[in-house]
């Protein structure tokens, strides 16, 4: 539904690059402080700010939103809409746009398949998200939906005209654009084509089940700020979270590759940086050198998967990793998997090689990315990815507007 969003307010230029943020779960220590210093007025300050004051985070971050209400820092829009939100960014050398538009979508639980996970959650993020929600009453950070349109026809009614209202670079320099649409003939049409249709959540899925929860307790704040994304139109980027390896005892190489030979023929790897990983061949990069593990014809039906996993989720490249590898060779679980004691990850396949060349991490393990098409599969199927199958690029920016829950019932 649409939305009479709150948008930074002060002065008159378009580019709002010094006031917006990347997600809570992409900042790091040395990110908020960069943030911090773009601004006074940067809205990580609310999304993921710093104990100051006497205050703990959540306080600061309800003083913080309060002062800036008053002061006229952010104010709200006249008229409800919805707002289309572009991003345009550089994939392997050439330039791709992903359009999408930004309004309200009701919460519901998983069970009545209208929004469906891909990923598992844990109850920490989920806390500190919600004792924010408490704090404030602010929905700014956005969630990312993905919703099949084959045909186009909400990519088409959400197509803006004009320059956009407001522009931002990310803090990889990554652009992206908002506009808004109020006719009220155009918002029907999009509500009409959104009804029918279920979404899958892409990145959000701890602040999406912290939503939930909040309904639960605010029954007035059924609906949760959503930025929506055709699974099929260009723009889709999923890059790979390659693995890297730390604190595994007696580990090399040359071991991995003599217990992995019932699965995995094993074959020197020249150059890493230009090894391009498929679901069935993995990258293996040490500082002693590299080899690329292929997973045999029979290997599919060999390894001992768990059970209930479809055929779709074990032909992805990091389910053979784990259940191939990982698991039955070096004793890494799913639960060391979460608490991230022995692998870490990143998806620039450059700065893991170089990281494992460099002995900084015993070695990296470079996979294929999940493409669109098996995560609406195994989605559809009812089952969730292994963990950090997904990177979405580029990730969306908190800041170009917000909501305040329960406010959506305030122009019925």
């Amino acid at each position: 539904m649409a939305l009479r969003g709150y948008r930074y307010a002060r002065g008159r230029s378009r580019d709002l690059s010094n006031v917006v943020a990347p997600p809570y779960d992409q900042i790091s220590a040395d990110a908020q402080d960069r943030l911090y210093a773009m601004s006074p007025e940067n809205i990580v300050r609310v999304t993921y700010g710093k104990d100051e004051g006497g205050l703990d985070r959540y306080a600061q971050a309800r003083a913080v939103l309060e002062s800036w209400l008053a002061a006229g820092v952010w104010a709200r829009d006249e008229e409800p809409a919805i707002y289309p939100y572009h991003q345009t960014y550089r994939l392997e050398g050439r330039p791709v746009t992903r359009r999408g538009f930004i309004a309200l979508g009701e919460v519901s639980d998983y069970t009545q398949r209208m929004v469906l996970p891909h990923e598992r959650t844990h109850a920490g993020p989920k806390l500190d998200r919600l004792k924010l929600l408490e704090a404030t009453g602010a929905d700014i950070g956005l969630l990312f939906m993905l919703v099949s349109d084959p045909a186009g026809e909400i990519r088409d009614a959400t197509a803006p005209r004009g320059e956009p209202l407001v522009e931002a670079r990310d803090l990889g320099g990554e652009w992206h654009g908002l506009w808004r649409l109020t006719d009220p003939t155009v918002i029907a049409t999009v509500q009409a084509l959104m009804s029918p249709r279920s979404v899958i959540i892409a990145d959000g899925h701890h602040r999406y089940e912290t939503a939930v929860e909040y309904a639960h307790r605010h029954p007035s704040a059924a609906h949760k700020l959503m930025a929506f994304f055709a699974l099929e139109a260009p723009g889709l980027t999923i890059l790979a979270n390659h693995r890297l390896l730390s604190g595994v005892q007696r580990f090399s190489l040359a071991s991995l590759a003599a217990a992995a030979g019932p699965c995995f023929e094993v074959s020197s790897l020249g150059d890493p940086l230009r090894f391009q990983p498929t679901p069935h061949r993995i990258g293996v990069v040490t500082g002693n050198g590299a080899a690329v593990f292929t997973a045999r014809a029979d290997a599919v039906d060999r390894i001992a998967w768990p059970a209930a996993t479809s055929r779709a989720w074990r032909e992805l490249a990091v389910a053979i990793l784990h259940e191939g590898l990982l698991e039955p060779l070096l004793h890494i679980t799913a639960t060391g998997l979460e608490a991230r004691s022995r692998v870490d990850y990143t998806a620039d396949q450059a700065e893991a090689v170089r990281l494992a060349s460099e002995g900084q991490c015993q070695a990296a393990f470079l996979i294929a990315p999940t493409t669109p098409q098996a995560l609406q599969a195994i989605v559809a199927g009812g089952e969730v990815l292994p963990q950090k199958s997904t990177h979405f690029y580029p990730k969306l920016l908190d800041g170009l507007v917000f909501h305040r829950l329960g406010e959506e019932h305030e122009d019925d």
